[in-house]
């Protein structure tokens, strides 16, 4: 399988016909339209409608999924920053690492300031490829930053604010073989402490450990590997007061939010860990994943689990007794699936006895100020409504956040004395600064719970209405419906802002986000509704969600589509080989053979689908690509050719398939993308040409953007 997350935070891609690196299947016929239309603009103008809708215009009455939008594929390319770590520096202002779709996805660490500087070299790029996903790219320490530079994957150190470049901390192997992630600094000896995922014997089973990068003097020495034995580590976390160290870790074939154990290590004078005692995840009686281990400035160790139940929690070790106690409880997730490293959902706030948490129930995310002794919690007021991670100052802190109408930022809040109130509130980083021009053409997602194909039970999903000031659909017209299924599985969709998805709706199309049983936000118990049973329970969910809408008058159930990425692919395939519901389709980088992904896949999910999919014969018979016969309508495709999760086989192979069958199907291969798509004309061909497909072989109406299709085969 594959996401997934990353790819939740990914857009769906598109570029130019010309885009250098973009192998499409089939020569490129200009389409001619045919129908009347409204009057149209290019992809790259810019709509004057936000001054005319305000001027009290009557919306003109148009075919639904025709009509003329300020947000072309080009705006939403250009808007989708990404976000990729947050930490403070020791003069209390924000680094953060940026992706930056103009400069081809580069990861760039920036520093707060009145205008925001890089703190790395443009021949530099701070990503990890540890476990495929990433994340924890980088530390820093006063003004000493340590990142992960993205083309040779060697630590580099850099002083901010000295001109100086960044040093080289660990040895060059010729390739980027050896990966580092999730570091932190170690205030007892003048090292780096590090997850190092060494692939120079296996890039399929390569070796993980936790290892110390030696940073004193200006030579390279070669990591010193601190715990080793176990197939995943992941959080190393030292005591700033004792010498001591907390960490995850968990084996095949569990995930994280399986099953993981909590470990706490003593550093003997010369730094080995020497006495280690399993805080939890190791009593075989309680099925629990302990993560994010964190030190208190007292000392103590907190850390969150979702033991009994079901739900992470946060909890505290006491040392003396190796007891865990819960700190706050309550039927909500404190934290998400570790995907990526350097989660942080909690922090300490400077030395109080006060934590900032977040916490997600029923579609919504919560701040608060947990007191610890008293455990009670105040709840804090800002405007963001999906909230991820947090750093902490003294009486403030920042933390990133979305809402339905601000993308993803970070915000920098300020408390009272009492630290039960915010005092201000400002956002210093945007992922798309200028989309407040727009936003009379945003539509608020409605979050709904519909009745599943299981008697009794329910699932969840965010309902976007077609919206723009400028037109109304024709009367005794529903809109078509776009399904899209996220990637993961084990994920969530976030009902905030999304460009990609306002991309449809102000052009009259409806949009549903399904979290379908297996999301994560729900607990425990929702999360495993999916296991043994992908392919079955997040299809029928899909399916379930879109009949709902249509018995209710909301939507078409004549054109009613579907698109996915990644394991979101694979939903996607399923869905159209397996059920009738959905009409046409559209897969970025999805899985069409559970075996081949079981067999090629990296290390880190080299598991997951056996909890997913179960025997061999599922394996079998929830492959799209062995029932090409099944499918009955058309499907594009989207695929990175540098793919290590899904290899691009998956796509051909289903390309070829229904191509021979005789269904309409198209193929678009990336020079030079992984899992998911980085590059601003990438991500914005793919958006247009799905947008074109389901135009031309569902629509029943004419886009109003000038776009040049590609060829479909068995239909140009």
């Amino acid at each position: 399988m594959a996401t997934l997350l990353a790819s939740i935070f990914l857009l769906p891609a598109t570029c130019s016909a010309s885009a250098p690196g973009l192998l499409l299947r089939g020569a490129i016929p200009r389409f001619r339209r045919a129908l009347a239309s409204p009057p149209r603009m290019s992809s790259s103008s810019a709509s004057p409608a936000p001054a005319a809708a305000a001027a009290g215009e009557k919306p003109a009455a148009a075919p639904y999924g025709s009509w003329r939008s300020p947000i072309t594929a080009d705006v939403v390319s250009g808007a989708g920053k990404r976000l990729g770590g947050i930490a403070l520096a020791g003069d209390g202002r924000l680094l953060w690492i940026e992706g930056r779709p103009e400069e081809k996805g580069r990861m760039v660490i920036v520093k707060e300031d009145d205008n925001p500087v890089d703190v790395i070299p443009q021949e530099f790029a701070a990503r990890t490829v540890a476990q495929e996903y990433g994340g924890g790219a980088f530390a820093v320490q006063d003004n000493v930053v340590v990142f992960s530079n993205y083309k040779d994957q060697r630590l580099y150190k850099q002083v901010t604010g000295t001109g100086s470049l960044p040093v080289p901390l660990t040895p060059d192997y010729g390739a980027p073989d050896v990966s580092y992630a999730d570091g932190v600094f170690d205030p007892h000896f003048n090292r780096y402490v590090t997850v190092m995922e060494d692939r120079r014997k296996s890039s399929l089973n390569p070796t993980t450990t936790i290892a110390s990068i030696n940073l004193s003097g200006g030579d390279v020495h070669e990591p010193k590997v601190l715990i080793s034995g176990n197939d995943f580590y992941a959080f190393p976390r030292i005591d700033q007061n004792k010498m001591r160290m907390a960490w995850i870790e968990w084996g095949h074939p569990n995930m994280p939010w399986d099953k993981s154990e909590l470990w706490v290590g003593y550093f003997s004078e010369n730094g080995d860990l020497t006495k280690r005692v399993c805080v939890a995840g190791g009593n075989p009686m309680l099925v629990e994943s302990p993560t994010e281990p964190k030190w208190s400035p007292k000392g103590q160790l907190f850390f969150i689990s979702d033991r009994g139940s079901g739900f992470w929690n946060i909890y505290k070790w006491v040392e003396h007794t190796n007891e865990v106690v819960p700190v706050y409880t309550l039927d909500a997730e404190f934290t998400r699936p570790l995907w990526v490293f350097g989660i942080s959902c909690y922090d300490f706030l400077g030395k109080s006895n006060h934590i900032i948490l977040t916490y997600r129930q029923l579609g919504r995310s919560y701040l608060g100020v947990l007191e610890c002794e008293s455990g009670s919690v105040s709840l804090l007021d800002i405007p963001f409504s999906d909230l991820s991670d947090v750093v902490t100052g003294n009486d403030y802190f920042y933390i990133e956040g979305a809402s339905a109408s601000i993308p993803m930022s970070i915000a920098k809040v300020t408390l009272d004395e009492s630290k039960a109130k915010v005092v201000s509130f400002s956002i210093v980083w945007s992922s798309s600064p200028d989309v407040v021009q727009y936003k009379p053409f945003f539509s608020t997602p409605e979050f709904i719970e519909f009745p599943t194909s299981t008697p009794g039970q329910n699932a969840y999903a965010y309902f976007y209405p077609p919206l723009n000031p400028m037109f109304q659909g024709l009367p005794d017209e529903r809109p078509p419906l776009l399904v899209k299924t996220h990637g993961g599985p084990t994920a969530e969709a976030q009902g905030i802002l999304d460009l990609s998805v306002q991309y449809w709706t102000s052009r009259g199309w409806a949009f549903l986000d399904v979290n379908y049983g297996g999301s994560t936000g729900y607990g425990r118990e929702y999360r495993e509704r999916l296991l043994e049973k992908w392919g079955i329970v997040d299809v029928d969910d899909c399916c379930s969600c879109a009949r709902f809408l249509v018995e209710n008058g909301k939507v078409d159930d004549q054109r009613l589509c579907i698109t996915g990425r990644s394991a979101g692919g694979y939903t996607t395939l399923a869905s159209l080989a397996f059920r009738d519901t959905f009409k046409a389709g559209a897969s970025l980088y999805g899985v069409g053979d559970l075996s081949l992904l079981r067999a090629e896949t990296h290390k880190f999910e080299s598991h997951y689908m056996d909890s997913l999919v179960g025997n061999e014969r599922a394996y079998y018979e929830r492959s799209p690509i062995n029932f090409v016969n099944k499918f009955t309508c058309p499907v594009i495709l989207f695929q990175g050719l540098d793919d290590k999760v899904v290899p691009p086989d998956q796509a051909r192979a289903i390309y070829k398939a229904l191509k021979e069958k005789g269904l309409p199907v198209a193929l678009v291969e990336y020079e030079g993308e992984q899992h998911g798509f980085r590059k601003a004309e990438n991500i914005k061909f793919t958006l247009e040409q799905q947008m074109l497909f389901f135009a031309r072989l569902v629509g029943k109406f004419e886009v109003a953007d000038d776009i040049t299709p590609i060829k479909i085969e068995n239909f140009d």
